[in-house]
């Protein structure tokens, strides 16, 4: 592009103002002043000022040895802003965008979330330290809903689902985290839950069990119940005693489960893990089949029915050490809830069946702590005679008189755990009454000791 011609070189020569005479060569900056004020000829006064009028309006070209200053910023003098549209179409990820189911499940193990809620025409939220928290994602439509199972199932198993309305099963992300998953019909549409179950396995130290649980664990026959509400951490129990007898002992272990949650590898012992639905087609079959298999451990994910319970105790009978859960809070309750399944008439033998073969009631629950993260606590009931004795005699609400009083058999009461957490100052004084199943009783613990 040129340079603009300057308005002075196209003005006519007969209107041309005379040259002024060239400045003296030592002039300083003082005399600058003083330039416009000198006088000129008579002459040349006139035609001076008719080409000023003339011109004095036309600006001066911009050249490199002239550039104009910006004018400062004043309330006359702001930049416009950007119009309503452009900045609506700026991207805002996590608002605007919908995210693979991977990377939502990446989000959740990478914040310590337990579980993925997930459903048509609502929010993802995670459930952390116990509460849920929603993220910063969109509703979920019916088209991204069917997106993601169809990332983690098969045709088949989507045709399932629509057919049943419901579908339990379990999926792996190699290296990063094992998801149990359920999904099923509400009444805004399809939902799903996936529980995320990490690929290591804690152990009994890290978890911070007691020591009793490492005692149960050399017992040869009987029955265990791991008890609690759901995301309690019974699983996570479990599989840290039978990691414990994996790596320490050689025994032959069969567990019965719906689905596989924690997956172990044999070490010194043979681990054979069976998934209902994709091993066997029922849970019972599957239950008494594992009689005939030389099993010296029997793990069973659930104690839901009164078949069950017969085969498990049937088991723990006939000389092998069965795991099993129930959710039950308190091993009062447990027991009862497992007299409660069998008729008035038959509660009588059940009663005897069940005193001779149970070894343990451990009811768990999860607190959280004073570092962000979740502590067990727990209820430990040690089948001794004492306690065998009140079974039999069908005073089984006599036990909760035993327990405090027997801690060095490893018993202890779910305050007692409760105030253990509290002395070591993981759990604050609110949190303890909140968790206590007597919160009455844990405050005069805390008044008298504290």
């Amino acid at each position: 592009m040129t340079e603009p011609q300057s308005p002075l070189n196209s003005t006519p020569a007969s209107f041309r103002p005379p040259l002024p005479p060239p400045p003296p060569p030592r002039q300083n900056v003082a005399n600058n002043a003083n330039v416009g004020t000198q006088k000129l000829p008579s002459s040349a006064l006139d035609s001076t000022n008719a080409q000023v009028n003339a011109y004095e309006s036309a600006p001066l070209p911009p050249t490199s040895a002239y550039q104009p200053a910006p004018l400062p910023p004043t309330s006359a003098h702001q930049p416009a802003p950007l119009p309503p549209k452009a900045q609506a179409a700026r991207p805002s990820f996590g608002k605007d965008v919908q995210p693979t189911l991977e990377t939502l499940v990446l989000e959740a193990y990478e914040q310590g979330a337990s579980d993925l809620h997930l459903g048509v025409g609502e929010i993802p939220r995670f459930r952390e330290r116990g509460q849920i928290t929603i993220c910063q994602y969109p509703q979920t439509d019916e088209a991204t809903f069917f997106s993601w199972i169809g990332e983690i199932l098969t045709v088949e198993q989507i045709e399932r689902f629509r057919e049943e309305m419901e579908y339990d099963g379990a999926t792996q992300y190699e290296g990063l985290v094992r998801v149990r998953i359920n999904i099923f019909v509400s009444l805004n549409g399809p939902a799903m839950v996936m529980r995320l179950i990490p690929l290591k396995i804690l152990s009994m130290d890290q978890l911070g069990l007691p020591p009793v649980f490492r005692d149960l664990c050399h017992y040869h026959k009987g029955l265990i119940l791991v008890t609690g509400p759901t995301g309690s951490g019974k699983s996570t129990t479990m599989a840290a005693m039978i990691d414990y007898i994996n790596r320490e002992m050689p025994k032959h272990i069969i567990s019965i489960e719906d689905p596989v949650e924690f997956v172990h590898k044999s070490q010194k012992s043979l681990i054979k893990q069976r998934e209902v639905g994709i091993h066997t087609k029922q849970f019972d079959n599957a239950l008494k089949a594992s009689l005939r298999e030389d099993p010296d451990i029997i793990l069973i994910g659930e104690m839901r029915d009164r078949e069950t319970v017969n085969t498990a105790i049937k088991a723990a009978q006939t000389g092998h050490l069965v795991f099993g859960t129930l959710h039950t809070n308190g091993a009062v309750k447990t027991i009862e809830r497992i007299l409660n399944l069998y008729n008035p008439d038959e509660q009588a033998p059940m009663r005897i069946q069940v005193g001779e073969s149970l070894v343990a009631v451990i009811s768990q629950s999860l607190v959280r702590t004073t570092d962000r993260k979740r502590a067990a606590i727990h209820e430990i009931m040690i089948n001794t005679d004492a306690i065998k004795d009140y079974i039999l005699r069908n005073e089984v609400e006599e036990v909760e008189s035993i327990i405090p009083r027997c801690n060095f058999e490893g018993m202890c009461t779910m305050n007692q755990s409760i105030y253990r957490l509290y002395e070591e100052g993981r759990i604050t004084e609110e949190t303890a009454l909140e968790a206590s199943p007597k919160p009455n009783e844990m405050a005069q613990i805390l008044r008298g000791r504290a």
